[in-house]
């Protein structure tokens, strides 16, 4: 993810907007249960990369940016946009891109020239390469699994990430990570050449990082919840008709399931709505919060536990 302020301008003034920004981002990532491998803030822009949970990316984000603008205008006396239209997201192939895109956002702060050397990178508090070597300490940000893919013990684990960090600043600018559709999906205009001239097909997309069936892949995963969203809305089910085939699942009172309680056959049966409603309609997590009256956290809460409950019970929408 990156997001960019308005016209390229500041989005952090100072250590208490990046404090503050740094403790909402970990409370948000806590709450949804969602992962963070790497991230760095730089003065008009900062990085992140998630891995997507069970509440969606664009939840995390909403929440993330509407309230860090909100308190940065208050603290700055200021109003209007902060940030530069939408954030820009890029779904990365885990296997093959993750530690590349690693490397690459924490390398930021070096090429900002927020810091002179690896050593001044190493102590930046404001970007997860700290963490990663165990200067700082963020709750919040997966270090386990990333020193785990270079060595079991920790010690060596930080000395390989550090020079394999280190290898890529030479490589400055990595367009190819960033941007570029079919360029990037297949690692670059060299390859892309050599592809060419072997009359070889690549699928690519700007908004997907990894090869070409990858690519295809999530492409054609994407396509065909759409048409099951539209082919449901077009027959006129809504979320009133999901509650009515929970209400007929789990044997709950239909009025039982939009009122306000917590005893357990309810929040169960709720969480499956809520799940059902997000994945096979699109309703977003915000307009749930209203019709039920909860918090978003609690939704994004209900969101997961009723994905547990389909998959564990092999529910089924059915024939609606």
């Amino acid at each position: 993810m990156i997001a960019r302020g308005i016209a390229r301008k500041k989005v952090f003034e100072d250590n208490a907007d990046r404090d503050f920004f740094i403790e909402r981002l970990g409370s948000i990532l806590s709450d949804t249960k969602t992962q963070c491998f790497a991230w760095a803030l730089i003065p008009n822009h900062f990085h992140l990369l998630l891995k997507t949970g069970a509440t969606p990316i664009s939840t995390v984000m909403k929440r993330l940016l509407t309230g860090y603008a909100m308190h940065y205008n208050r603290r700055h006396k200021r109003c209007g946009h902060l940030f530069q239209n939408r954030y820009k997201s890029i779904l990365c192939q885990e296997d093959s891109y993750l530690l590349e895109l690693v490397r690459y956002i924490h390398l930021n702060p070096l090429r900002a020239k927020l810091v002179e050397d690896m050593k001044g990178l190493g102590n930046y508090p404001y970007g997860g390469h700290s963490a990663l070597m165990g200067k700082t300490t963020v709750s919040w940000q997966n270090t386990s699994y990333l020193l785990g893919t270079f060595h079991a013990k920790v010690s060596w684990a930080r000395r390989r990430y550090r020079a394999f960090v280190e290898k890529g600043i030479a490589a400055g600018k990595r367009p190819e990570l960033t941007g570029g559709g079919l360029i990037r999906s297949v690692g670059g205009w060299a390859v892309a050449k050599a592809l060419r001239k072997a009359n070889a097909r690549q699928k690519g997309d700007e908004r997907i990082l990894g090869d070409g069936d990858f690519v295809e892949a999530v492409l054609s995963e994407a396509n065909e919840a759409y048409e099951s969203k539209y082919r449901l809305k077009a027959r006129g089910i809504d979320v009133d008709t999901l509650a009515q085939r929970v209400a007929q699942i789990t044997g709950i009172e239909l009025s039982k399931i939009w009122a306000s309680g917590k005893q357990s056959t309810v929040v169960q049966a709720r969480s499956l709505l809520c799940y059902w409603a997000t994945s096979e309609l699109g309703i977003s997590q915000i307009w749930l919060s209203k019709r039920l009256k909860l918090s978003q956290p609690a939704i994004s809460l209900s969101v997961a536990r009723g994905r547990e409950i389909v998959i564990q019970n092999n529910y089924e929408i059915g024939n609606l």
